[in-house]
C-alpha cells in the first residue's frame, strides 16, 4: 500500500466514525448493588434498591444523562458479610458498574473497606445503609453517605429522654460492628446528659433471637430502652416485651421501618414505638422530594413495594447520584465520578440538602423523631 492510498483509506475511516454516533449518546451506565433481597432484611434491600430504581426510571424516561440510560444491577447477599464480598468482587469484575448504590448493613460495608474491595475497585458507593462511625471517619474516599451518623440518631433519642424526665435506660444492640457502633454512641450520650444505663443486651445478627435481651431488660426495669435493631429483631422485642408486661418506653433507630414492623406485630402491639428518621415523611406532599417519589411509584408501580422512609431513603441516594454522574460529564469513569460527587455543595435534593467535600463524605444531617399511632401510621 502507498503513502497515499493509506492516507486516504484512513482519511475514509475518520469521515466514517465521525458520521457514527457518539459512544456517550448510546452508552449505558452500569450502577450496581449487593444487598439482602432475601432474610430479615429482604424489606429493607428490596426497598433501598426500588428506591434507586424509581428515580433512575425518571432520568431514563426523560433521556437519561447525557444521553445514556442507567441500568441498575443488584445481587442478593442475604446481609451476610461474606457473600457480601464474594458477590460485590464478581459483580465488580462481570458487570463493570460505574458506580454502586443503596449498600446495607455496617458489618457489610466494613469488610468491603477492610478487604479492600472498594479500594481496589476505585469505585464510589453512594447512600449506604449505615451511620456507623467507623465508615465515617476518617472519610473512606469511596463512600458517600447520604444520611446522618447512628451517634447522632443515639444523640437525638437520648436529648428528647432527658427533657421528659426520664433517668433510667436500657440498649438493646445488635451484637456486630452496627450494634456496637450505636452502644458505644448511647453510652456517650448518656453520661453527656446524666442518665444511666440501666442495662445493655445484645442478640445475634441476621436473627430474631431477643428472648434473652427481653428477659434481662424487663427484670432492669428501664423508663426507656433505646434499641439498635433491624426492623425484624425490632419487631420482635417490642413484642415481647408488651407480653412479658415491660412498659418502659421504646425507642429505635432509622434502621428500624415502622410499617412493617406494624405489618409483622400488628398495629395493637407496634402502637407508641418510637422511630428516628434520617429523610422527611415520604407520604408528605409538603417538599418537593417526597412528591417525586409518590408520582414515580405510581407511574413505574414496582411490584411488592409500599411508599415508606426505607423507599425515599434509596431514592434520594439514586438522585444524588445522578447528580454526581451529571456532574463528571459525558463519558465518565469512576475517578471522574468521584471527584464530582466531592464537588457537590448544598445540592437541593428537593428540600433535603446534600454536601460533600474531599475531607467530609457525610451528606446529610436530617434527623427527626417519629411515633406509630393507634392506626399504625408513622406520625411526627
Amino acid at each position: 500500500m502507498t503513502c497515499t492510498f493509506r492516507r486516504l483509506a484512513l482519511a475514509a475511516l475518520s469521515l466514517t466514525l465521525a458520521s457514527l454516533p457518539s459512544l456517550g449518546a448510546a452508552a449505558l451506565i452500569i450502577v450496581g448493588q449487593v444487598a439482602p433481597y432475601s432474610g430479615p432484611l429482604a424489606p429493607t434491600g428490596s426497598h433501598v434498591g426500588a428506591g434507586a430504581q424509581l428515580y433512575f426510571d425518571r432520568v431514563n424516561a426523560a433521556g437519561g444523562i447525557h444521553g445514556a440510560k442507567i441500568r441498575l444491577v443488584t445481587r442478593d447477599d442475604g446481609y451476610k458479610v461474606p457473600e457480601t464480598v464474594k458477590l460485590t468482587r464478581e459483580l465488580i469484575r462481570e458487570a463493570s458498574p460505574l458506580a454502586l448504590v443503596g449498600m446495607v448493613g455496617t458489618g457489610n460495608v466494613e469488610a468491603l473497606v477492610k478487604e479492600r474491595v472498594l479500594e481496589e475497585a476505585d469505585i464510589p458507593v453512594v447512600g449506604i445503609r449505615s451511620g456507623a462511625m467507623s465508615l465515617v471517619s476518617p472519610v473512606v474516599p469511596q463512600l458517600f453517605h447520604t444520611r446522618a451518623s447512628y451517634a447522632a440518631e443515639v444523640e437525638k433519642i437520648v436529648q428528647q429522654l432527658a427533657t421528659t424526665g426520664i433517668k433510667r435506660v436500657a440498649v438493646l444492640y445488635q451484637d456486630d460492628p452496627l450494634g456496637l457502633d450505636g452502644l458505644a454512641g448511647a453510652e456517650k450520650s448518656l453520661a453527656a446528659h446524666h442518665l444511666e444505663l440501666a442495662i445493655k443486651a445484645a442478640y445475634e445478627k441476621n436473627t430474631t433471637k431477643v428472648e434473652a435481651a427481653v428477659k434481662a431488660i424487663t427484670a432492669a426495669r428501664p423508663q426507656a430502652v433505646i434499641m439498635v435493631s433491624n426492623t425484624a429483631a425490632s419487631a420482635e422485642l417490642v413484642k415481647q416485651s408488651r407480653a412479658a408486661g415491660n412498659d418502659a418506653q421504646l425507642l429505635t433507630l432509622s434502621i428500624t421501618d415502622g410499617p412493617q414492623v406494624v405489618k409483622r406485630i400488628g398495629k395493637d402491639v407496634a402502637h407508641g414505638l418510637s422511630i428516628v428518621q434520617v429523610v422527611p415523611d415520604p407520604s408528605s406532599r409538603a417538599l418537593t422530594v417526597s412528591r417525586d417519589l409518590q408520582d414515580d411509584l405510581k407511574k413505574f408501580a414496582p411490584k411488592g413495594i409500599e411508599l415508606n422512609h426505607t423507599l425515599l431513603e434509596g431514592y434520594i441516594a439514586g438522585k444524588v447520584l445522578a447528580e454526581g454522574l451529571k456532574r463528571a460529564g459525558p463519558n465518565p469513569t469512576r475517578k471522574k465520578l468521584r471527584e464530582a460527587l466531592e464537588s457537590i455543595r448544598d445540592f437541593d435534593a428537593g428540600g433535603l440538602f446534600i454536601r460533600f467535600s474531599p475531607k467530609s463524605h457525610s451528606g446529610s444531617d436530617f434527623l427527626d423523631i417519629t411515633i406509630l399511632s393507634r392506626e399504625g401510621k408513622v406520625l411526627r
